[in-house]
């Protein structure tokens, strides 16, 4: 607590003698248990935030893609001191400052998330087909990193269209179908947050199944590249599981093409077709403005999740 003195208290205090100024120390332990939320909360308070200098909306765009990346970011522009004294009657910030450390690197636990039952009788090997622990986490990180890309071609290209034989400049638009090469930034910037959306869901324990076409299209390419990477840098992909539980179902990437696509989405027409190939119909017949349409047998995702940036 601070310290306190005694002048008179009341309404006419602050005008008969000089306003007390009280230094308060809090100190808070907390534990992230919900990472979107906050996230999603930190992001709603920026976009509150009023922004002096010379570059107000590129202040804006830089806060805005810390706290969408960083969870240290995003509890501090929830918990800065201005902000907690703006919601007390009768006093004003007059300086203060903000320190946050971390007890323990910021990550999901996919072991915790994603369980293995009968580890002593070699993990899921002899029961149904599940998503592993380091299938979960090599399939995290791919989402991340081509929501990552996605973002940067966004900041280097803006609304610039992808050109024909130049798809190479681009880190992910380039690689989607060609109808979607003169798409606006608007829709680029949705496509990018679908990666998000699904490393959001393995964060969260649940299996990325993609509610709409387009998260189809994210959960392919992360797959893709996943394959690639693991194929290309195992002992990269071994470093990066660190001591996450082994199991004889670790990168079944056919499994997941088989368990995760099709739980959402068209189940009618050609009864030999693949979930997969009748997705593929879908996204031929549809314009790319309604790859994003919710399937109706999905939940509708939290439409003011925001961006990352």
């Amino acid at each position: 607590m601070g310290e306190r003195s005694d002048h008179p208290q009341g309404p006419g205090a602050a005008e008969d003698s000089d306003a007390q100024e009280i230094e308060a120390t809090v100190v808070l332990g907390l534990r992230i248990t919900n990472w979107p939320a906050l996230r999603a909360a930190a992001i709603a308070a920026v976009e509150e935030l009023d922004f002096e200098g010379i570059d107000p909306a590129g202040q804006r765009r830089e806060l805005l893609r810390e706290v969408a990346e960083d969870a240290n970011a995003a509890l501090g522009a929830l918990l800065h001191p201005d902000r907690l004294v703006a919601a007390i009657p009768g006093v004003e910030a007059i300086g203060g400052t903000l320190e946050i450390s971390v007890t323990e690197d910021f990550a999901p636990d996919f072991a915790e998330l994603f369980p293995l039952e009968g580890e002593e009788d070699g993990g899921g090997a002899a029961g149904d087909w599940t998503l592993t622990p380091r299938t979960a986490c090599l399939l995290h990180a791919q989402l991340l990193g081509l929501a990552d890309a996605a973002y940067d071609d966004l900041d280097e290209h803006e609304d610039e269209p992808v050109a024909d034989g130049e798809e190479a400049d681009w880190t992910v638009f380039g690689r989607l179908p060609q109808r979607t090469w003169r798409l606006h930034r608007s829709w680029r910037r949705a496509m990018a947050r679908t990666f998000d959306d699904l490393a959001d869901d393995l964060a969260l324990g649940e299996w990325p199944l993609p509610r709409c076409l387009a998260e189809e299209i994210a959960l392919r390419m992360a797959l893709v590249d996943a394959r690639a990477l693991l194929g290309a840098q195992p002992e990269s992909v071994a470093d990066m599981m660190g001591d996450l539980p082994a199991d004889l179902y670790d990168y079944d990437w056919d499994g997941c093409h088989d368990e995760l696509f099709g739980v959402y989405g068209p189940d009618d027409g050609d009864p030999e077709l693949t979930a997969e190939q009748r997705a593929e119909l879908l996204l031929t017949a549809t314009h790319p403005e309604g790859w994003f349409l919710t399937y109706e047998d999905a939940e509708e995702r939290d439409p003011q999740r925001g961006y990352r940036r």
